[in-house]
């Protein structure tokens, strides 16, 4: 094998390969060994195992970020970490190797992978065969890529000719630059995939035009940006900017990362400075900002739009980059044209690979928070489902629904009673922790996890007929469920689809800006029964949650005395682990019949939380809702002592 010249020959032509090395532990460490002593380089080694003393756990990827090897070693022998490859790929220079080191290759895709347990809501590992084989077939069907199998011919890549690389980030960068500066006020946005310099020209502006403020959703994921900017990078978080009674005066504000900023704390901060840099990922492990660049942006007045395309480390014809983006889906979806007939379809990864992924391209797109960590779930997770819009050569619109429900009713107790909290079931979970229906946890339902439908294609129905479609077909459901982040429009979507709204949390996501908001559509009797007690209680309820939640919802407040609806959560509240926000509209009621000292100081004269723990001697919050439940279950003995003591047996025998 000729490594040093095919290495030499890479470093000048600006490209970096990868290398599969599938075989037996000892086999593979024995090939390992040889690669580094053929080749110097950092080695970089991402691995769980002790069989490389120097190595980086998977799990320890951003600290990745902003850094720069040569060669480097990817162990996915007990399994595969997706976001870790890319990333590591991401920190590799022109001339660099990716040894990845697999099981043997005949038994890889039938073994099972630990990184399941991270997404797959599994006890056990599981094996990922759809994935594996996507992998496999990419790696075979690369004649750049090299591979190493045990027992088997080596496979060396094809030779290129290429010309000596010679970067032309550098120019571009000067370009955008010094439009930016020239720029009247308005917003601009830089968008670009890793390793093209976004943060660096971030810090190039902050440089040469000062004043300019930097903010971002974490500091520690500025560095590259301070490092241009030297002496002139002053960094504010954005909750920070918001609160200054003062706005900090600049004549830029640059937001790096901004996709990853709730959408209603970037209008804020637009507003507020009469120049505003926005910059954004559109693909890489993180996720893409395709949907941020669509739904934020284009509210905007005066965007100016540029992009970033020339790698800063590895030249454009780069064998890795090219093969990653295949492996991972980072290419963008491409927009379909209404050609024929538009037919709803199944899709699996068995008989329709191909178009489930033209179905995560489009998801992606809209939503920016998918990664490969949402490939692997939709590749081999068990109990999902999706359906598709178009054709098989030609999707138009996904939907991606998740299996939930099923749990044993002493489990879904637990849950209800706040002691017990299994991995996923998201809505049938919340429903019963938060909404406080112990048999959402126990019914069968199907929860809508993604929607989309490409933007040439809306306002056709496509979207309702996809809905429409899941809910035929969903056998042995009592329900179908969706958590959104609550706006006018998204609701009047869903309600349009048959949904009644169940649940709207009391905090606003931190992705999105938004409160939680869930809602149920049934598709049998007890489904039905489920619906119509949910739709009550938040109708009942509302009175005092908009106390907490800002939205301009008008819903009929209904009898506000103590009712045997109450019982359960004022139990649960008091005699088990129930949250305080969620038994808060339970709780005003109870006080308002049975006055105690700390919840009437809380619930109805409004003091905050702290105060009230320091005015009563108590250590903080979690002493302060301890007292409070003990007040609450005072309380229920006031009010029926016989009742209060059949439910802190029954709640008792749980735990």
């Amino acid at each position: 094998m000729r490594l040093p010249a095919i290495t030499d020959a890479m470093q000048r032509a600006g490209i970096r390969r990868l290398c599969v090395i599938a075989g037996e532990a000892e086999w593979a460490l024995q090939q390992t060994a040889a690669w580094r002593a053929a080749l110097s380089g950092d080695w970089l080694t991402l691995s769980d195992s002790e069989d490389f003393p120097q190595h980086v756990s998977p799990a320890a990827l951003r600290t990745l970020l902003g850094r720069e090897f040569l060669h480097a070693i990817f162990d996915a022998r007990e399994g595969f970490h997706a976001e870790a490859f890319a990333a590591l790929a991401g920190t590799l220079r022109a001339g660099s190797w990716l040894l990845l080191l697999t099981p043997p290759w005949q038994s890889w895709a039938a073994q099972p992978d630990a990184d399941s347990l991270r997404w797959a809501d599994v006890a056990e590992p599981i094996a990922t065969p759809n994935f594996t084989r996507h992998l496999q077939h990419l790696i075979l069907q690369d004649p750049q890529v090299m591979v190493l199998s045990q027992h088997q011919p080596i496979r060396e890549p094809a030779s290129l000719t290429l010309p000596d690389w010679q970067c032309q980030a550098p120019q571009q960068q000067a370009q955008i630059l010094q439009q930016l500066l020239a720029m009247p006020p308005g917003v601009a946005v830089i968008t670009a995939a890793r390793g093209r310099g976004k943060s660096a020209l971030a810090g190039m502006l902050a440089q040469q035009h000062q004043p300019c403020l930097v903010t971002a959703p974490a500091k520690v994921s500025t560095q590259v940006l301070a490092e241009f900017a030297g002496e002139h990078f002053h960094f504010m978080a954005p909750d920070a900017i918001l609160a200054a009674e003062d706005v900090p005066q600049a004549a830029w504000l640059i937001v790096d990362e901004a996709a990853a900023i709730p959408a209603p704390v970037l209008h804020q901060l637009v507003q507020r400075f009469p120049r505003v840099l926005l910059t954004t990922t559109v693909q890489g492990y993180e996720g893409t900002g395709r949907g941020f660049m669509l739904r934020f942006c284009a509210t905007l007045p005066q965007v100016r739009y540029f992009q970033l395309d020339e790698p800063l480390r590895w030249s454009a014809s780069d064998p890795l980059e090219q093969w990653l983006s295949q492996a991972m889906l980072f290419e963008d979806a491409t927009e379909r044209t209404a050609d024929g007939e538009t037919t709803i379809f199944p899709a699996t990864p068995q008989n329709a690979i191909r178009s489930l992924e033209e179905g995560y391209r489009l998801l992606a797109s809209a939503h920016y928070r998918t990664s490969p960590l949402d490939l692997r779930r939709m590749l081999d997770a068990p109990g999902m489902q999706f359906w598709l819009a178009g054709q098989s050569d030609s999707v138009v619109a996904a939907l991606w629904l998740v299996d939930e429900g099923g749990l044993d009713p002493q489990l879904a107790e637990s849950v209800w009673a706040g002691l017990r909290r299994p991995r996923g079931n998201l809505v049938a979970q919340s429903m019963a922790a938060h909404a406080g229906f112990t048999e959402a946890a126990t019914l069968r339902s199907q929860r809508i996890s993604r929607i989309a439908v490409q933007a040439a294609q809306r306002q056709r129905g496509i979207g309702k007929a996809l809905v429409e479609a899941a809910q035929q077909q969903a056998q042995g459901c009592d329900f179908l469920s969706v958590s959104f982040g609550y706006t006018e429009t998204l609701w009047q979507f869903w309600r349009s689809c048959g949904f009644s709204l169940v649940r709207i949390g009391s905090q606003r996501e931190a992705s999105s800006g938004c409160y939680a908001a869930m809602a149920i559509r049934a598709l049998t009797p007890q489904g039905e029964q489920l619906q119509h007690r949910a739709e009550q209680r938040l109708l009942r309820d509302w009175v005092w949650l908009r106390e907490m939640i800002d939205l301009p919802l008008t819903l009929d407040g209904g009898d506000q005395r103590l009712s045997d609806d109450d019982w359960p959560l004022l139990a649960g509240f008091a005699w088990a682990q129930r949250p305080f926000e969620a038994s808060y509209a339970a709780l005003q009621r109870l006080v308002r019949a049975f006055p105690r000292s700390l919840l009437q100081a809380i619930l109805v004269q409004k003091q905050a939380l702290t105060a009230v723990a320091q005015q009563a001697g108590l250590s903080g919050r979690k002493a302060l809702v301890q007292r409070l439940r003990q007040e609450s279950a005072e309380a229920l003995m006031l009010l029926d002592a016989q009742r209060a003591e059949q439910w802190q047996q029954r709640l008792a025998s749980l735990q």
